[in-house]
């Protein structure tokens, strides 16, 4: 494996993956925090506003909804077997497995705008600007900015998650992942995982709990 890969402050590259992987775990760490101050105001006004979350959620697409699930697992699966194949020295493998991922990640991103869309022409807005079914019901209005804004910054960090795929698919064409290094291509996966686990709670609270 060449050198290259060896930042000069580090005694070894096992040191320089550590400090890497801690590094990652801290940005994971503080991008949860941000998620859970939003699952605990949805808590909150879920508890005031049972009813009116309960028939909001009604109007969100459970199919839909169900289906960018599963299109987030198999996308987990692809950047999972990504870096199994790249430390196998299986660089075409694992370019396609990331392709794969990176096509799903697509996927997802344009079944949430086609669900948007849907929404809009409903007149389902955040906000001051709904004027949707039920009528202007403060909790339901509640419920979908929450879900615009909780969904909306997933959806965010879905498109960086594809810019980093993409950044690292480049890389593993160029050959530089195989046993000896894939730290990159492996932090990568960490976040990759920590989106969609992000959407497996997203998705029972707009679309299950009902």
């Amino acid at each position: 494996m060449p050198t290259t890969h060896h930042v000069a402050h580090f005694e070894d590259l096992a040191k320089q993956g550590h400090a890497a992987r801690l590094g990652m775990w801290l940005f994971l760490g503080s991008e949860a925090l941000l998620f859970s101050g939003l699952f605990t105001l949805y808590a909150a006004y879920r508890n005031e506003y049972t009813s009116d979350f309960a028939a909001g959620a009604q109007l969100t697409n459970l199919p839909l909804g169900t289906i960018m699930t599963a299109v987030l697992l198999v996308s987990s699966f692809f950047m999972a077997f990504a870096l199994a194949t790249a430390r196998q020295e299986r660089s075409r493998v694992s370019i396609a497995a990331l392709a794969t991922t990176f096509l799903l990640g697509i996927v997802f991103l344009g079944l949430k705008a086609t669900e948007y869309t849907m929404h809009f022409r409903d007149g389902i807005f955040p906000g001051a600007y709904y004027t949707g079914p039920l009528g202007e019901r403060h909790g339901v209005v509640l419920f979908f900015t929450l879900y615009y804004i909780m969904t909306g910054l997933h959806a965010l960090h879905v498109i960086g998650g594809l810019v980093l795929v993409g950044w690292l698919a480049r890389r593993t064409r160029r050959g530089d992942f195989g046993e000896a290094w894939s730290t990159p291509l492996e932090l990568g996966g960490l976040y990759w995982h920590f989106v969609d686990i992000i959407w497996l709670f997203l998705w029972p609270l707009f679309y299950l709990l009902r």
